[in-house]
């Protein structure tokens, strides 16, 4: 790619898409923007960012399956204000590669109808990125797309590890524990190679609305909470986290519900949204006074903590831990109620460090450490991209 091609990457959540633009440089691409668009607000709009400025484009285009109208005008209001011409690929995050996608790919039509075959494995989030990609396809044929997966990063974890207790047949049919959040995992296992290198053995917490918990080993991912599906793990804004599968038997059986009730009730009504009955942002929760949100806050750092002793034990021992995305970056409230939970693994974090959100927020006298570390998965999707396309 000629240094002055642009490279776009969207990271497709269950209810948003963040659009990265990034600038080709040699064998890098720079972030030069970065935009938003929330498909729960109404009206629709665009938010953009480039440097300093910041603008909110409202989008006059319906939301409809194809998703063309949008992307459509998303492009037109994008070429405000960069060299929409120039653009020359774009980078996709796929939350599931099964077994087949261990790595990036360039997509074409064989591997996008391998992808699609793969979202009854992550059917709240596969449809997303693949109607972004069949509108890209559709309305910027030039446009080369390469896909990048959650689930990749963990393909490095043994056997043993990934195998639930089920007869030998079905885990030989796919049902096993994948991992995801897999694109922030590897970057920061970059960073924290880059910034802390005396660290060995570290379990990295993502806490955003999906949240899970990944122990690295060298940089290499060895254990996951999430398993066969984005459910599992520890609580999140509006899923369970670990739940004895007794309970989905006594809904189906004794409460007669339905699929669809049990999918909706395990997707959109538990977790802290559940478990409060308020809301399912920490935000509000850390705000409100009422005993249930208090033993939402109480919950989700217990469960965290719990699975952080946990993954020390698939390390044997550890390191640091490490605290990412919305949450994990900038609660300072939520990295302290965890470090309590680790009180008995020696874990002391330093006050004044943590509500400053520093890297290092432990103490000296700590037995670990303790940092936070912002993520950035459209820079990693941007980078396998830009490898992909070298390759060509």
């Amino acid at each position: 790619m000629p240094s002055n091609d642009l490279l776009l990457t969207f990271n497709a959540g269950s209810s948003t898409v963040k659009i990265g633009i990034f600038a080709t440089e040699g064998a890098k691409a720079r972030r030069i923007g970065k935009g938003v668009i929330d498909f729960r607000a109404e009206p629709l709009s665009l938010g953009l960012s480039r440097g300093p400025q910041t603008f909110d484009m409202p989008l006059k285009a319906g939301v409809t399956e194809d998703l063309h109208d949008v992307i459509d005008e998303t492009f037109a209001r994008l070429a405000d204000h960069f060299d929409m011409a120039a653009s020359r690929a774009a980078g996709h995050r796929v939350v599931h590669g099964g077994d087949r996608f261990t790595k990036a790919i360039a997509l074409d039509a064989v591997a996008i109808g391998a992808i699609d075959a793969l979202t009854p494995l992550a059917p709240l989030h596969q449809p997303q990125a693949l109607r972004f990609i069949r509108a890209l396809a559709h309305l910027k044929p030039h446009l080369v797309q390469t896909a990048s997966f959650d689930t990749a990063f963990h393909a490095t974890q043994d056997d043993l590890v990934r195998r639930l207790a089920i007869p030998r047949s079905l885990h030989d049919e796919g049902i096993k524990r994948y991992g995801f959040h897999g694109l922030s995992y590897k970057f920061i296992a970059g960073e924290l190679t880059r910034k802390a290198p005396q660290v060995a053995k570290a379990v990295v917490a993502h806490l955003g609305s999906g949240a899970s918990l990944c122990a690295l080993e060298g940089g290499i991912s060895r254990d996951c909470s999430m398993g066969f599906s984005t459910l599992d793990g520890i609580p999140m804004a509006t899923r369970p986290g670990w739940l004895d599968p007794g309970v989905i038997l006594y809904l189906a059986g004794e409460r007669k519900q339905s699929l669809g009730e049990i999918e909706d009730l395990l997707y959109r009504r538990s977790g802290l949204l559940g478990v409060s009955g308020i809301s399912a942002d920490t935000r509000d929760l850390l705000k409100d006074g009422r005993p249930e949100a208090r033993q939402a806050i109480d919950l989700l750092t217990l469960r965290i903590a719990g699975e952080i002793g946990r993954m020390a034990a698939t390390l044997g021992g550890l390191d640091a831990v490490v605290f990412t995305a919305g949450i994990g970056e900038n609660q300072p409230e939520i990295r302290a109620g965890v470090a309590r939970h680790l009180a008995w693994l020696g874990l002391s974090i330093d006050t004044k460090a943590n509500t400053a959100n520093d890297f290092t927020i432990s103490t000296g006298q700590s037995r670990m450490t303790a940092h936070v570390i912002a993520t950035d998965e459209e820079q990693v999707i941007a980078d396998e991209a830009l490898s992909l396309l070298a390759a060509r």
